[in-house]
């Protein structure tokens, strides 16, 4: 796949990309250096956000989450395609109810089976679980102080949108440069301890994340949330690179 890639990205007119150009300067104008035209138009759910009126919180996420403490909750998403094996999954859960972390949990009920015995009983006053989550307007709740998710595109964007430091599992994919960049480069969250969920790793991760660091990578995710808020402005390099774009399809027609 990425060999056709590298063998067609330079036939396009135009290469629209979903970020923004101020999240990595060096490799956006090392793609400019190479290509005409890359066009950073995210990132994608700040420029084309879902309307809110057909988003419906069946479970009662937000609601739970107005009684949580501010910045002290862990969500936790992996959406359907990776999620974490069963003794991974057993881990995690290990690791919240011996923390006594407040948390919110997006699973599929078949997945639950793996959960440790009585874990729902003993964390039932500090944690939710739930089937679906709507996922952009938990991340914006202010009780929300960290997120735990595979590392994928979507969800590092989504999280540097709102404000969230991330824990990164990364599977498959890009999860793994993704979660490089947010540990080494961008600093806004950390890789999980050997790349895989242990009870231990996720006690360290929790508490480097929502204790020992958190107004470290808080201020430093902030700063790339700013920044992302001010690329789809009026002004901002996202709207001006959309407009470009338009401009382009249009000619070509």
């Amino acid at each position: 796949m990425l060999h056709k890639m590298g063998n067609t990205i330079g036939k396009g007119t135009a290469i629209p990309i979903n970020s923004f150009e101020e999240l990595d300067p060096p490799v956006v104008q090392n793609l400019k250096s190479k290509f005409d035209n890359i066009l950073n138009v995210g990132p994608f759910n700040l420029t084309s956000p879902p309307p809110s009126a057909n988003i419906v919180d069946k479970n009662g996420c937000i609601e739970w989450l107005d009684n949580q403490e501010p910045n002290s909750v862990a969500y936790i998403g992996f959406g359907t395609v990776a999620t974490p094996p069963p003794n991974e999954l057993e881990a995690i859960a290990e690791a919240l109810e011996e923390r006594k972390t407040p948390f919110l949990w997006s699973i599929k009920e078949n997945f639950m089976s793996h959960f440790p015995e009585e874990f729902l009983e003993n964390t039932r006053d500090y944690g939710k679980i739930v089937p679906w989550a709507p996922q952009v307007q938990v991340l914006e709740h202010s009780s929300v102080g960290v997120f735990i998710n595979h590392s994928g595109w979507n969800s590092v964007l989504e999280s540097i949108a709102s404000g969230v430091p991330i824990i990164c599992r990364p599977f498959f994919g890009d999860h793994h440069l993704n979660s490089w960049m947010v540990e080494k480069v961008w600093k806004i969250g950390v890789k999980i301890e050997g790349g895989f969920f242990t009870k231990s790793g996720t006690i360290v991760a929790l508490d480097l994340v929502l204790s020992k660091n958190k107004e470290e990578l808080k201020e430093q995710i902030g700063m790339y949330k700013e920044l992302a808020l001010e690329a789809v402005g009026p002004s901002g390099s996202s709207t001006q690179n959309l407009n470009k774009l338009a401009e382009i399809i249009t000619y070509c027609e």
